[in-house]
């Protein structure tokens, strides 16, 4: 019969022990060939099939673990085979050796625990969000779940970028928020960058003292009978957006409809933060990223095996990765009733004429302070000078310059 190849996961990691005769090995044969192979003394040995003895803290509970206690019992009695993980409890210390090949300059060096440990990707729950809360602005909230919800009715995804501020203390407030050219289906969001867009939209919340806070997306509602939180693709599109985010605070936010008590549904919002293990993975580059049709969407796949508990695995279950956060809202300081960008209208220069005729009592700057509408006079100015001066004046409530002022009249009568 062939070698086989047994896997020993103890605290120190998983390691191999090679079997040369697997048919007629027994128990006690094994605990010599781990004592000369991985240097650990038979008596110190308590070796089982069951991974819980990796949790057992003291030698009464270790002694619980009986299954691998006869020496004489045959490893094939143990349905043992090549690839099999048995699991071992020892007493006393050791060095783990590196391995038998040392590249030149480190010849001799020994592995220490933490060396090995540090090669193991551990993937744990996450307690605590960087972020305390995040606080919707109501009206820029209720403008993008109205359109899912009466234009969309969520048949199809729709996404788009948080904007607003962070305090020190770590509480993130969104008060607009971006919707790019996009393509969304049932399962999939797909955004079609814009860098000309996206740099007025930087110019505005520069003016504006805000920045870039989150990512926000819908659900559709064939995707509520699914069992998941967020699906594989929603993990990977939400870690990259994070991950690129450059802040700790960066909040995911999600809206779905439920069903409530009376069988009507609710628009529903969730706020989460992509754990730090999970930015880590993704930014190595250990997720896969193709997803096949018969993939299961509550997992995400990774390239090489990461520690799930006490188990190497290649599949982590996707609410590994979520830490959630909690909801508030506020009234910012600017309105959302402009028509928004990229959407299935056209916005033109006739809906600011529109819009400015219909509060002509206000001051030019309250009639302006609006992103969106921020967003349509940025087609038609400086992007570098003129959109974060119009911008600072939105934020200070300054009177917009003469110049400005003429310029946009000048705009909304053209339409």
């Amino acid at each position: 019969m062939a070698k086989m190849m047994l896997r020993v996961r103890s605290r120190d990691g998983l390691e191999r022990v090679t079997v040369e005769n697997p048919q007629g090995t027994t128990v006690s044969e094994l605990k010599s060939l781990i004592q000369t192979q991985l240097r650990i003394p038979f008596q110190n040995q308590t070796i089982s099939t069951n991974q819980n003895l990796l949790l057992a803290k003291t030698q009464e509970e270790i002694a619980r673990f009986t299954d691998m206690a006869n020496p004489n019992t045959a490893l094939t009695a143990l349905n043992l085979a090549h690839g099999s993980i048995v699991y071992l409890a020892y007493d006393g210390e050791r060095t783990v050796a590196g391995p038998a090949f040392h590249p030149a300059g480190s010849f001799g060096r020994k592995m220490t625990m933490d060396d090995l440990i540090a090669k193991q990707m551990k993937v744990t729950r996450q307690e605590n969000p960087h972020c305390e809360l995040v606080s919707f602005d109501r009206d820029c909230a209720n403008a993008f779940q109205h359109y899912v919800s009466e234009t969309l009715a969520f048949a199809v995804k729709r996404g788009g970028f948080m904007y607003g501020t962070v305090s020190e203390e770590g509480k993130v407030e969104v008060d607009f928020i971006y919707e790019p050219p996009q393509l969304g289906t049932e399962e999939n969001l797909v955004f079609y960058r814009d860098p000309e867009e996206e740099k007025a939209v930087e110019a505005i919340a520069m003016g504006l003292g805000m920045r870039r806070v989150g990512f926000i997306f819908t659900q559709s509602v064939s995707q509520d009978t699914k069992d998941y939180t967020l699906s594989n693709r929603e993990v990977l599109q939400a870690a990259e957006f994070h991950s690129k985010g450059g802040l700790k605070e960066w909040v995911t936010a999600m809206v779905k409809l439920e069903v409530n008590e009376d069988g009507g549904a609710d628009v529903h919002f969730e706020a989460f933060q992509m754990s730090d293990i999970c930015i880590r993975l993704f930014k190595e580059g250990w997720f896969e990223t193709e997803i096949g049709e018969g993939d299961d969407p509550k997992l995400s796949k990774m390239k090489k095996d990461v520690v799930l508990g006490v188990k190497d695995t290649k599949e982590v279950d996707n609410d590994f990765f979520l830490v959630v956060v909690k909801i508030f809202d506020h009234q910012g300081p600017l309105s959302s009733s402009f028509p928004i960008e990229n959407r299935n209208t056209l916005v033109t220069l006739k809906a600011l004429k529109t819009h400015l005729d219909r509060a002509k009592n206000l001051p030019l700057v309250k009639r302006i302070s609006d992103f969106h509408l921020l967003l349509l006079l940025a087609r038609f100015l400086d992007v570098a000078n003129d959109v974060p001066a119009l911008a600072v004046c939105v934020h200070t409530q300054s009177p917009i310059p003469e110049g400005y002022q003429l310029l946009i009249e000048t705009m909304a009568n053209t339409s």
